[in-house]
C-alpha cells in the first residue's frame, strides 16, 4: 500500500463569498498540469523525469481525499466577528465550561462549543485575521465539506472525500494536532468490532478514527503558516463513497456521547459540583 499526501499551492487569501470548491479544483488542476509537464520533461540524474514536489499528476482522481483547513472555510463563509475582547467571543460560542485554569498568560478555558467540540477557546481564532476581529468555526462543517464534494463532482466528474480540519489539544498528551470537524463523501471511521485478529481472537473495541488520522497526517505537509491550507491524500480510495450512503456523513459521530464520557468536567469543576450537591443534600444552599 502506498499513501501520498500532497499540499496544494496557489490557494491564496480567501475572502468572504469566494467559491471555495472552484478555487480548490483550480489549484488541483494547476498542480496536475505541473505534474504532467514534469513527467514529460527532461530526465534527472536518476534517469527519472523531473517533477515538482508539489505536483499532482493527473489532477484530482476518483478516490482522492481533500483535507481542508477550517480557517479558509470560515473565511469564505464570512465567519468574522468584531471582537475587541476575544474572551467575550469565546463566551458567546461556549455551551458549557469543561475545565478552566489560571495561568500567567490569563485564564485558559476548555469548553464545549456550539458544534459539540471540546476545545480550548471554543475554536475562536485570532491569528491571520484583521486586527479587531476573530474568526469563528463554520456554522455546519459537514455541510461545508458536502459543498466541496459536490463542486469537485460537478466540475471534474470525480468522487472525492473531504475532511474539514481544525487544530485541537489532546488530553494527557503534549502538543496539538489536527482533527476532523467536518466530513463528506467518505467513511469517518473503520469499525473492526466483531472481526478477528491474526490469532483468531475477536476484537471488541477497535474503531479506527480514519478522518482524524487523515487530518493529523495532512497537517504535516500543510503547515500552520505556510499558505498551504489544502492537501490531497491519495491511496485511501476504499474510504471514499462510491454511492450515496444510507445516512449523511458527519463528524459529529466522532464525538463521544456524554453518558460514555468518563471526564465530563475538569477536576476543579467536578469537585465544586460535588461539594454543591453535598450541601444541597443537607439542606444548605451553596
Amino acid at each position: 500500500m502506498t499513501l501520498q499526501i500532497i499540499a496544494l499551492e496557489g490557494i491564496g487569501e480567501i475572502r468572504p463569498g469566494d467559491d471555495l470548491g472552484a478555487i480548490i479544483v483550480a489549484a488541483a488542476e494547476d498542480a496536475g498540469a505541473a505534474g504532467d509537464a514534469g513527467a514529460a520533461g527532461d530526465a534527472g540524474i536518476s534517469g527519472r523525469p523531473r517533477r515538482s514536489a508539489d505536483s499532482l499528476p493527473g489532477g484530482l482522481r476518483d478516490g482522492d481525499i481533500l483535507a481542508v483547513t477550517s480557517k479558509i472555510v470560515s473565511k469564505a463563509e464570512d465567519r468574522f466577528v468584531r471582537a475587541d475582547d476575544r474572551e467575550q467571543a469565546i463566551t458567546d460560542e461556549t455551551v458549557r465550561v469543561v475545565a478552566s485554569r489560571e495561568t500567567p498568560g490569563g485564564t485558559v478555558r476548555i469548553v464545549e462549543n456550539r458544534l459539540g467540540i471540546i476545545a480550548a477557546a471554543a475554536g475562536v481564532d485570532a491569528s491571520s485575521v484583521p486586527v479587531g476581529t476573530v474568526l469563528l468555526l463554520p456554522v455546519d462543517p459537514d455541510a461545508s465539506a458536502r459543498r466541496i464534494v459536490d463542486a469537485v463532482r460537478d466540475l471534474l466528474g470525480v468522487r472525492v472525500g473531504v475532511v474539514i480540519t481544525d487544530t485541537l489539544g489532546r488530553p494527557w498528551r503534549i502538543g496539538q494536532t489536527d482533527a476532523a470537524i467536518g466530513i463528506a463523501g467518505m467513511q469517518e471511521v473503520l469499525d473492526f468490532r466483531g472481526t478477528v485478529d491474526e490469532f483468531g481472537q475477536e476484537m471488541n473495541v477497535t474503531v479506527t478514527a480514519t478522518a482524524d488520522a487523515i487530518a493529523a497526517a495532512t497537517d504535516l505537509v500543510k503547515g500552520k503558516a505556510a499558505g498551504r491550507p489544502v492537501a490531497v491524500v491519495r491511496g485511501l480510495a476504499e474510504l471514499v463513497d462510491r454511492e450515496e450512503p444510507a445516512r449523511p456523513r458527519s463528524a459529529r459521530t466522532l464525538l463521544r456521547p456524554r453518558d460514555e464520557d468518563m471526564f465530563h468536567t475538569g477536576a476543579a469543576e467536578s469537585w465544586a459540583a460535588g461539594y454543591a450537591a453535598a450541601l444541597r443534600e443537607h439542606g444548605i444552599r451553596p
